[in-house]
């Protein structure tokens, strides 16, 4: 599984970024940018996710650890983000509510 830090992510602005929290963490502050598509859901709504390579993100990176393996098994190809959207706000980096 690839993975990178929030350090990586915040340099990789033309990556898309998933939020596979669940609507109310997503709400309550993201990462500019990311779109939520929570990882209870994610199965059904594969169609959404955007084409060629996009990083996955959740609070620290177990949940998007998960979703991360998983669609690469069929054939995304995504990337983790280590630490998660926790860690981005632990750092100062902006957020949106």
């Amino acid at each position: 599984m690839k993975s990178i830090s929030i350090q990586q992510r915040r340099e990789r602005t033309e990556i898309p970024l998933i939020d596979v929290r669940e609507v109310d963490e997503f709400a309550a502050g993201h990462v500019p940018g990311a779109i939520n598509i929570p990882m209870s859901t994610i199965g059904g709504r594969l169609d959404e996710l955007p084409e060629g390579a996009f990083d996955v993100i959740c609070a620290v990176g177990g949940r998007s650890g998960r979703v991360v393996e998983a669609l690469e098994a069929r054939g995304y190809d995504a990337t983790n983000v280590d630490g998660g959207t926790n860690e981005w706000i632990a750092a100062g980096f902006p957020v949106d509510a």
